[in-house]
């Protein structure tokens, strides 16, 4: 599909919603719908109004409460972002989902130990969430603790054998371990799936192999 065809798709979609809205205005799911639908067309402040609107209707829907956090987040207001995730984490506190978004906040904040310790959670709540533990081998590549980036990077690997990113923090994490052959067979599958190597890191790990 095209980029115009899609253009036109969501329109389409947006002024049913709009119409939906109109005629059903106490409607926290099509509020919510017509916020994230906004969000894709990049109307960031009308998406910001409907999930509000969902929020104000019910301030129980975490839905709304995680993607109005996320919008937040993408604007830079780490803050709003953190209310909003914790909001949901008081309705719903085995939202894995919840957890990871606090734990990218925390890291942006340069709060790994807090970082650390949501994402950990969340693996705790939903053990094959790939996305939970790709950010801990981050987040622990940030704190040096290197035997931990590894084994949270192989987790992920196992979870998703084909995740890019995935494959790209285990060559990270077994760079900063010293196991250079192993972190060069992940670039390359990294690579392959189409993740876009940093040419400092490459050129770094090209390096420890030719001193190796």
């Amino acid at each position: 599909m095209s980029d115009t065809q899609k253009k036109i798709d969501l329109a389409t979609v947006i002024t049913e919603l709009e119409k939906a809205c109109a005629e059903k205005p106490d409607s926290v799911f099509v509020h919510h719908q017509l916020g994230l639908v906004y969000r894709q067309a990049g109307r960031v402040d009308d998406a910001v109004r409907e999930l509000s609107k969902a929020i104000e209707l019910d301030d129980q829907s975490v839905e709304s409460l995680i993607n109005l956090g996320a919008i937040f987040f993408d604007k830079g207001d780490v803050d709003r972002a953190l209310e909003l995730n914790e909001r949901a984490l008081k309705v719903t506190p085995n939202m894995a989902e919840a957890h990871v978004n606090i734990g990218l906040i925390r890291q942006r904040q340069n709060l790994i130990d807090e970082a650390i310790e949501s994402y950990t959670r969340a693996t705790q709540i939903i053990p094959d969430l790939v996305t939970a533990w790709i950010n801990l081998t981050s987040a622990l590549t940030m704190k040096e603790e290197d035997e931990k980036a590894v084994e949270a990077a192989r987790q992920a690997v196992t979870i998703e054998p084909d995740s890019a990113m995935a494959r790209n923090n285990l060559a990270v994490a077994l760079y900063f371990k010293g196991d250079f052959e192993e972190s060069k067979k992940n670039v390359e599958k990294a690579r392959e799936l189409g993740y876009p190597i940093d040419d400092r890191f490459a050129q770094a790990l090209e390096e420890k192999l030719g001193h190796s």
